[in-house]
């Protein structure tokens, strides 16, 4: 029986993407056995598995995702952190310095303060209750310095790339730190500011081209001409 799309083809709700043994992925649902789009995106075919790659939409936290939060408050035992979602979520002390740590001593807006960006990593979530982030690994834990800006939660994937492909040709061609959390926002850092400037360019390019084919050549291109 056929498939009736292509992979990176956009689809509008209600288009018809297959028919027959084929399974409705994320964003697509089957009725008499034909599968249709449920949301605004492109069509993405991985083996009998079709979905609808959505265009638009909030970030929703899956276990094990970068996220790039902005601490909003403090508990008893840790703080509130915005993760652009419609879930704020959960650092714990524990977290941070370890079970020895007492609140008591220490005020937790000394260690992280309201206003400060972080780098972490969804550790729990079931929708039962806010997920829970961790800084502990590498890589992870407070943002010094840099820009952190805006993309929309579903074009990650493509700024990222295969393997890593988009996002490492823009950090090796700009010189740049760039470091994409799956809830939409993106950290750039660099010393030359107009390379800096360049990386946020590429990014937007990214963001507004996501649909299209032949955009890490465009992209490259366009650094490279600016350069």
């Amino acid at each position: 029986m056929p498939l009736l799309v292509e992979r990176r083809q956009l689809v509008a709700p209600g288009d018809l993407l297959a028919e027959g043994e084929y399974l409705a992925g994320d964003n697509a649902y089957k009725d008499d056995g034909r599968i249709y789009a449920q949301r605004l995106g492109l069509a993405d075919v991985r083996g009998k598995r079709v979905s609808v790659v959505a265009l638009k939409g909030p970030y929703m936290p899956r276990v094990g995702d970068l996220v790039i939060g902005r601490i909003v408050d403090t508990t008893l035992g840790g703080w509130i952190v915005d993760i652009n979602s419609p879930y704020t979520a959960n650092l714990s002390v524990s977290d941070v310095m370890g079970k020895s740590f007492s609140p008591e001593m220490v005020s937790l807006t000394k260690i992280l303060a309201i206003g400060d960006i972080i780098i972490a990593k969804i550790s729990a979530f079931d929708r039962t209750r806010d997920p829970a982030l961790t800084i502990k690994e590498r890589g992870l834990g407070k943002v010094e310095g840099g820009v952190v800006i805006d993309l929309t939660p579903t074009k990650v994937p493509r700024l990222i790339g295969k393997k890593g492909s988009m996002i490492n040709m823009i950090k090796q061609l700009t010189g740049c730190e760039v470091i994409a959390g799956q809830n939409g926002k993106v950290l750039i850092k660099g010393r030359n500011l107009k390379m800096v400037e360049l990386a946020i360019h590429s990014v937007r390019m990214v963001e507004e081209q996501a649909h299209t084919s032949g955009l890490t050549d465009r992209i490259r291109k366009f650094i490279e001409e600016k350069k």
